[in-house]
Formats: C-alpha cells, sequence, structure tokens
C-alpha cells in the first residue's frame, strides 16, 4: 500500500496535465519551446507555495532523459551538493549524460554558496532548476542569474484547485472515487487553500481519513482545517447580495458597514480582483467629478492586490473601501454619460461641423474643413463663442451648470 502523501501520489505524469502554467508551457511558450528544441536550460522557477515548481523540474528531467538529483537548500549544505555536482562531472565526461539538479528554496544559499555552482553551470556539467518563493533579484546574486533564465509561476485559481481536488478524488492513485463530496465542500477547500494545491490536497486526505460511509461532508472539512465556511456562493444570489451591499454602504458613507461586508467577501474567498474591478466602478459612478482622487486611488488598490497578492493585499483594499466610503459623492458623470450615450445612438449621426473639423491636406482646406474655426484660447476664460454640436443637437446640455464659488 502506497503510504506517501496524497499530493505525491497524484503529481501529474505529463507536464499537460499541469494546471495554471499555461503562460510557460503552453504552445509558443518559453519552456515549451525548449522540451521542443530538445536543449533544456538552466532556470529558475519562483513562484508562491503549491504551484508546480518541483513538479515541473522531475518531468522535464524525465522528458530529457537526465539524472534527477533533488536537494532543499533547507536542509543540505553546499559541501554535499558539490559531492554530487562533481559525480555529475564525471557523468558527464564518461557518458555525456546530463544532470538535472534540483535546488528547493534556492535562496536559502547565501550569495557566497551560490557561487559554488558557477563553474559547473559554465562547462555545462549540471542543468541547475532553483525554485523559490522569494523573489530571485534580491536572493540570488547577479552571477547567478545571468547564467540562468527565470520563470514566475502563478498561484493557482480556485477553479485550478478545484480541479486538482476532483482529480485526487478519481485518481486510482488518489483516493479512486471511494468517497463522495458536495460541490460546497471542494468549494471550501479551494478557498483556504489560497492558490497552494498542496495545501487543499492535504485538506482533503485529512477529511477522507475522518469520513464515515466514504462521505466527505462540509463540516467535516471545517472540522480538519479548523474553519468554519462562511455562507458565500460565489456565482448565486449570495454573491450579489454582498456586493450589493458593499456597493450601498459606501454610497451611503456608512465605512463601517463597508469594511464589514468588504471582510465577509475576502474570508469567503471571493476573488480580490473581482472587488477591486468593482471598486473602480464604484470611484467613477458613484463619487466622479466629486473627488476625482477617488479613481486613482481605487486604481491603485488593484495593482496593490495584482503586486503582493493576498492577505497583505486585503488591507489595500480595505484602505480603498474606507475612502470611498467617506469621499464627497456626485452621479452626475454617470447620469450625463447616459444621456449622451442614449443621444449618440437613437439620433441621426450628422456630420462633423465644418469648422471644427481638421484639414490636414490643401484640398480638404479648399473645400472648407475648418473654415471659421475660432482658437478659443484667443478668446476671454479661453471660451470661443461657437457651436461644437451637430446642428439637430445644437445647445444639448448632459451636465449640470458649474456653480461659482462665490455664487
Amino acid at each position: 500500500m502506497n503510504r506517501s502523501p496524497l499530493a505525491d501520489r497524484i503529481r501529474p505524469t505529463s507536464l499537460d496535465d499541469i494546471l495554471g502554467q499555461q503562460h510557460l508551457l503552453g504552445p509558443g511558450c518559453p519552456i515549451k519551446k525548449q522540451i521542443e528544441s530538445g536543449h533544456l536550460f538552466s532556470m529558475i522557477l519562483f513562484g508562491p507555495p503549491g504551484c508546480g515548481k518541483t513538479t515541473i523540474a522531475q518531468l522535464l528531467a524525465k522528458h530529457f532523459a537526465a539524472d534527477f538529483i533533488s536537494f532543499s537548500a533547507a536542509t543540505s549544505g553546499i559541501v554535499e551538493i558539490k559531492k554530487f555536482m562533481a559525480d555529475a562531472d564525471k557523468r558527464k565526461k564518461m557518458y555525456n549524460r546530463d544532470t538535472i539538479l534540483f535546488i528547493d528554496e534556492i535562496h536559502r544559499f547565501n550569495k557566497a554558496q551560490q557561487d559554488a555552482f558557477l563553474p559547473y553551470l559554465e562547462k555545462g556539467t549540471i542543468i541547475l532548476i532553483g525554485a523559490t518563493t522569494e523573489n530571485p533579484s534580491f536572493e540570488l546574486n547577479s552571477s547567478l542569474l545571468s547564467r540562468t533564465k527565470v520563470y514566475m509561476l502563478n498561484p493557482l485559481s480556485n477553479n485550478d484547485i478545484v480541479s486538482i481536488v476532483k482529480r485526487a478524488l478519481r485518481s486510482d492513485n488518489g483516493l479512486a472515487s471511494k468517497f463522495k463530496i458536495p460541490d460546497m465542500a471542494v468549494d471550501f477547500i479551494a478557498n483556504i487553500s489560497d492558490g497552494d494545491a498542496r495545501v487543499a490536497l492535504n485538506a482533503l486526505e485529512l477529511a477522507s481519513l475522518a469520513a464515515k460511509d466514504q462521505s466527505i461532508s462540509l463540516a467535516i472539512v471545517e472540522d480538519v482545517v479548523q474553519k468554519k465556511a462562511l455562507k458565500y456562493d460565489k456565482q448565486g444570489e449570495e454573491h450579489y447580495n454582498i456586493i450589493s451591499a458593499l456597493h450601498k454602504s459606501m454610497r451611503g458613507s456608512d465605512p463601517d458597514a463597508a469594511l464589514y461586508w468588504l471582510a465577509r467577501m475576502l474570508e469567503a474567498g471571493e476573488d480580490p480582483m473581482y472587488i477591486a474591478r468593482r471598486l473602480v466602478r464604484f470611484s467613477v459612478e458613484d463619487i466622479g467629478s466629486a473627488d476625482p482622487n477617488a479613481l486613482v486611488i481605487a486604481i491603485a488598490a488593484r495593482d496593490a492586490i495584482e503586486f503582493i497578492g493576498r492577505p497583505e493585499g486585503d488591507l489595500a483594499l480595505a484602505h480603498c473601501v474606507v475612502y470611498l466610503a467617506r469621499a464627497a459623492k456626485s452621479n452626475e458623470i454617470y447620469v450625463a454619460y447616459d444621456k449622451a450615450r442614449e443621444d449618440a445612438l437613437k439620433t441621426n449621426a450628422e456630420p462633423v461641423p465644418m469648422h471644427i473639423r481638421n484639414a490636414p491636406t490643401k484640398l480638404m482646406t479648399e473645400l472648407g474643413y475648418g473654415k471659421g474655426y475660432k482658437y478659443d484660447h484667443d478668446y476671454p476664460n479661453a471660451k470661443a463663442p461657437q457651436e461644437y454640436f451637430p446642428d439637430s443637437l445644437k445647445d444639448r446640455k448632459y451636465l449640470r451648470k458649474k456653480v461659482k464659488k462665490d455664487e
């Protein structure tokens, strides 16, 4: 009986089975090109835990029929690794056989220790595949970086995790269809895994051990992971109810309620980028010209989430929600654009008035393009007395009249 962890038992056996990294493994993408060329280069795989770094390294070694030696920088010393690099050098000279040296958590070696790899990389003795969760720009020395290619791996999406969990349930090496589990429990496992397949599969395995009558309920999963599933259906009514509550709390200038609904969504596993998109929309729909800085704050929150992810990025969303709730409100531009859009769609598409047409050629000038145009900066307050609408919409107003500060 195979007693290895579930995450190891159902590890993909083909690069085509790896999820979430199509930007590297898909047709025409960097690692795929190396496979097709038959020549593998040393590389650093930079990405969050449980996204497939080790699996990619193992499958590359299998594809290229290379010896595969794996170390963790957390438990192995550089002296031990030097010995294996020397052995790889002998194999290369005697049998012309490639050796892939996989170093997990390579960032744990200090920069002086990293120099030990350089001579073997220079001679082509080894193909180094380093895995790291830390930014290589800060953790690896420039000499090593110049001899390797850095590839950034994506965190797995909730949909990827759901697919992996269902694969584990079906696989003969996994749970072999012995267990039934509701979609709600699978979604919960995906939510709490935070993009880490290993976390999700460990939770599933623990739940299977605790299950009775081959039935894994949501309650069992909650118990083994020691976290309660919040009532939230990302595709159903509760999803729309809570985003509506967040939107209306901000519109009603109640930052405390807005923070509560934000927390409900994030802790239930909502995609933070979905929330960020809604905040951008709110900033232009409900605040608009009353506080143009609101849009800047919303875009910055979106960028922060994309840059640092969760949970740190949650605070950027919280900052944004509080700012938007406290900001002055105006839907003037929202209403005005709706009116302009209606006119654009429902009225005849009249030609642009001749005096505001561009005249880049002599013929167009002779035809009267631009004739009679008044240059606004030549008039008081940079406002010339001329019409900019087509004739049928002359003097149309969408925006409210500006009120002068002294009025």
